[in-house]
């Protein structure tokens, strides 16, 4: 241990000021002086050993505080020196670093401390593995270059404050935060990262808040929360990601959302599969960049926007309580052209998945909306005939004209009255013969034709009189063809519209 005689004036002042908390500042005033990133540079007036501020830290110098006082360790305008090892330490003082340059990485793994305050600072690298941290770890406008930010399995009574900070990693990780439990919140707007943010498995109790920043610089993952437990992430106000966003079966009390943000992650942008949130706001700034994945994901509110939908979105398995109107309501707009956009959403999903369509259904009907129900699994059907055979398809192109699968069933009585009036206006030009001389009823055209289209019963006409002309049997036959081909479309149609496909 170092003797009060072996400290330089820098480190007598900080020694002195100690018991009392008070700040030392060895700042000059100059801006560009006192830059912590050309602290390399500082001289002896302006340094001070890491060891004597581990030892204080540590109780070395506990006493001769004035009354009301607590003891606390604030330092800005320092270049320190030797690396601040606080490994497994009990710190029971608040440590605040203000405007310094480390040289060496600090280390609080495993330690058990109260506040620690490095702002607007330039240090390689914090190592709070497995530490204990009794309020918050505030490193805002500080550069962390050189070294990682490790958070892993730490817990943290407060909050992670990295708001405005520049982190650059050496690998491809700058923020390490795997099994990380926070009771308070994740402060990090216009945070930028050379490398990603690792949070699998992490408890933000209240939120995770990103507005603005700027995750990643390379191909790979810029946002990795697997497992993720969080009352709310706010990921919009232009908040960049270069690289993959990947949420994974995260649960997600509140709000998520990408409000006019940059998702810039190549093959899948962005990775919600098994994802359960509350409110999943899907408006990014720009169409992403790759696959958005929401397979299998629970939201109970769901918005997103037309200008902005990826190319490829994959929905089988995505439910959804609501859609949330662009005006921020629960109803949607009606019409034709709000259920085109719809549609268009939906397929995008690559290849034919049923669910997509039922859910959306089920949504139109759930506010009441059944007309747009009904057209979009009419959609639904006409989507699944691309990829039947072909006589599945001829048939499936015959229901969709006739009934349009069930789900248009007043289209048959648009062909009947068609076909009705086509035979009794071409009935009505010439006298049929009768099967039977002086037998039957007298011959009626609209009856007739009514005869011929309806298979099922007799009214008396169509087996009294036949035709000599050759045109006119034959409009009889096709007639009753049709009314064959109308009757089973309507049964197959109607009975298709009630199952599930």
């Amino acid at each position: 241990m170092l003797s009060y005689e072996e400290l330089t004036s820098p480190e007598r002042e900080l020694w002195d000021a100690f018991p009392e908390g008070r700040r030392v500042d060895l700042r000059t005033g100059t801006a560009e002086s006192d830059d912590p990133v050309a602290g390399a540079g500082w001289g002896a007036e302006r340094t001070v050993r890491a060891a004597v501020v581990a030892m204080l830290l540590l109780g070395a110098h506990d006493g001769d505080r004035g009354s009301g006082t607590v003891a606390s360790l604030r330092l800005a305008g320092a270049r320190v020196t030797g690396r601040l090892d606080l490994s497994g330490a009990e710190v029971s003082h608040l440590f605040s670093l203000e405007g310094c340059r480390l040289e060496e990485p600090v280390r609080l793994y495993g330690a058990t401390t109260r506040t620690v305050v490095i702002t607007d600072s330039w240090v390689p690298g914090v190592d709070c593995e497995l530490a204990r941290i009794g309020g918050d770890l505030d490193l805002r406008r500080s550069v962390v270059e050189g070294g990682s930010l490790n958070l892993i399995n730490a817990r943290m009574a407060g909050n992670l404050l990295v708001s405005d900070a520049e982190i650059a990693g050496t690998d491809e990780w700058a923020v390490l935060g795997g099994g990380l439990i926070l009771e308070g919140s994740v402060f990090g707007q216009r945070l930028i990262t050379r490398g990603g943010l690792r949070l699998p498995g992490a408890q933000l109790l209240s939120g995770l808040f990103l507005q603005g920043a700027r995750l990643g610089d390379t191909e790979g993952v810029a946002l990795a929360a697997e497992v993720m437990a969080a009352s709310s992430v706010d990921c919009s106000q232009g908040f960049t990601a270069q690289g993959q966003v990947v949420l994974r079966s995260a649960r997600i009390a509140g709000l998520l959302s990408f409000e006019d943000a940059h998702l810039n992650g190549d093959g899948t942008a962005l990775d919600c599969v098994s994802m359960v949130v509350g409110e999943l706001d899907h408006r990014p700034a720009a169409p992403p960049s790759g696959v958005v994945d929401l397979r299998s994901a629970q939201a109970t509110w769901f918005r997103d926007s037309e200008r902005s939908r990826p190319g490829k979105v994959l929905l089988d398995g995505f439910t959804y309580g609501g859609i949330r109107s662009a005006g921020g309501g629960s109803s949607v707009v009606r019409g034709g052209d709000e259920v085109s956009r719809r549609l268009d959403w939906v397929r995008r999903n690559p290849g034919y998945a049923p669910q997509p369509y039922e859910q959306l259904a089920s949504w139109y009907r759930k506010i009441g909306h059944d007309d747009d129900a009904r057209r979009v699994l009419l959609a639904k059907q006409r989507h699944r005939r691309l990829g039947l055979s072909l006589p599945e398809r001829l048939w499936g192109h015959l229901l969709d004209v006739t009934v349009g699968y069930g789900y248009r069933p007043w289209m048959a009585g648009v062909w009947l009255l068609a076909l009705t009036l086509l035979g009794t206006l071409a009935f009505s030009t010439h006298e049929p013969r009768p099967v039977k001389e002086g037998e039957g009823s007298p011959f009626q055209p609209f009856v007739y034709t009514l005869d011929l289209l309806i298979p099922i019963g007799d009214l008396g006409q169509r087996a009294g009189w036949y035709w000599s002309e050759g045109g006119l049997q034959w409009l009889a036959y096709l007639l009753i063809a049709f009314g064959w081909v109308l009757t089973t479309a309507i049964v197959a149609g109607v009975t298709r519209a009630l199952q599930k496909s």
